[in-house]
């Protein structure tokens, strides 16, 4: 590869902090205890680093997470917001569109961060896994109090202020048990645009509950009837999993590849400054068998001169092998573009590998419960 065929960073992950109020029974972050906070005097270099680049693109998210970015106060992202805007004023005045979004599990959300999210043009996305025995069964506090009951609220605060709610759900097997309490939730809560992310075997979470052929089996099953339901109510809720692949057939469109194995498309910078590319969950990793993923720090480094280290061309050589053994050797490559790399290490102990379970429930799945639907009733997209 050259650089032509690196980039354009379209995500910049940043992570605000390592510290999460929450101790998720799945979270993969080994650190979420600890109060590591991103030096704002570290953005400027940031975006100098990406601009100075030959991998920056017309748009860009920047994207708040790892860490529950709310336990920093609303100046934090008030000064960031300023620096951004600063910084990159000549760049958008060129129409490059920047943006920031903040994942969050919504506990602390309350008016003040509303008018923080406006003022700043913050997107916001939240971290709720459906009725409360479901959510709370999983999202505590560290003193094992749930947090379905803050997390509402925060929810509430958002849609009194007008802000749209974008959710994330991680689903474990007890979520899959009754589908349609699961959707009448989203339904009636107001929780329209949703995306599925099912429970991985990844970084400090050794072990997953969605493991096995069953639990397949009852995933298929589970978004089989979440469809018909949502079909039955006119489509209300837009589910990531669905909206992707139809798209994807609607244009006739196939992936030859995807952000998360090619080099730069995302970048990802932990608290620290130390950066990484491909999926944002290697970020801070220490492996047996590659070591750390990161490829140097931003005061440190350029993102050129990482590409020349030996880290880089081992982590390329290997997640390119593994992306050559998907188009080989799997029937869903165009709708997956080659899988991601965290999945593929923490499943098979190297990136250099193809079918990973993670792949089968956010890929195969979600297409075989699709065309089955489209076989089946003609169905168009919503």
């Amino acid at each position: 590869m050259n650089h032509a065929d690196y980039g354009p960073i379209g995500l910049l992950v940043i992570q605000a902090t390592s510290l999460c109020n929450l101790d998720c029974s799945y979270c993969y972050l080994p650190d979420r205890q600890k109060r590591r906070v991103f030096d704002l005097n570290q953005l400027p270099i940031l975006v100098e680093r990406i601009y100075e680049s030959p991998f920056w693109g017309p748009q860009l998210s920047i994207l708040w997470h790892a860490g529950e970015p709310l336990t920093l106060p609303c100046s934090f992202y008030d000064e960031a917001s300023t620096i951004l805007a600063e910084q990159t004023s000549e760049l958008q005045n060129q129409g490059v569109q920047i943006e920031q979004h903040v994942q969050t599990n919504a506990t602390l959300i309350n008016d003040q961060w509303c008018e923080c999210f406006k003022r700043n043009r913050i997107v916001v996305g939240v971290s709720i896994d459906g009725p409360e025995s479901i959510h709370d069964s999983h999202r505590r506090f560290r003193n094992g109090k749930g947090s379905y009951a803050l997390t509402m609220r925060g929810i509430r605060k958002l849609q009194k202020h007008n802000i749209p709610v974008h959710a994330i759900a991680v689903l474990t097997s007890s979520a899959l048990d009754d589908p349609k309490r699961m959707y009448t939730f989203f339904r009636d809560n107001g929780i329209h645009d949703l995306g599925f992310n099912v429970e991985e075997q990844e970084g400090v979470n050794s072990q997953s509950s969605m493991q096995g052929l069953d639990r397949e089996k009852q995933y298929h099953n589970f978004l089989k009837s979440f469809w018909n339901y949502n079909q039955k109510d006119g489509f209300p809720i837009r589910l990531r999993e669905f909206d992707q692949v139809m798209e994807m057939i609607a244009g006739g469109q196939r992936l030859l590849q995807n952000e998360m194995n090619r080099p730069y498309s995302i970048l990802s910078v932990d608290s620290a400054g130390n950066f990484s590319t491909f999926d944002p969950e290697l970020l801070s990793v220490e492996t047996k068998k590659y070591g750390l993923f990161n490829l140097g720090n931003i005061r440190d480094h350029t993102l050129v001169e990482a590409t020349q280290s030996d880290t880089f061309h081992r982590l390329l050589k290997d997640m390119s092998h593994g992306t050559t053994l998907c188009r080989e050797q799997c029937d869903y490559y165009g709708f997956c573009g080659g899988g991601n790399g965290s999945n593929k290490y923490w499943e098979h102990g190297t990136l250099a590998a193809s079918e990973t379970c993670a792949c089968r429930f956010s890929t195969q799945i979600p297409v075989n419960v699709l065309l089955e639907q489209i076989e089946a009733n003609g169905v168009k997209a919503p």
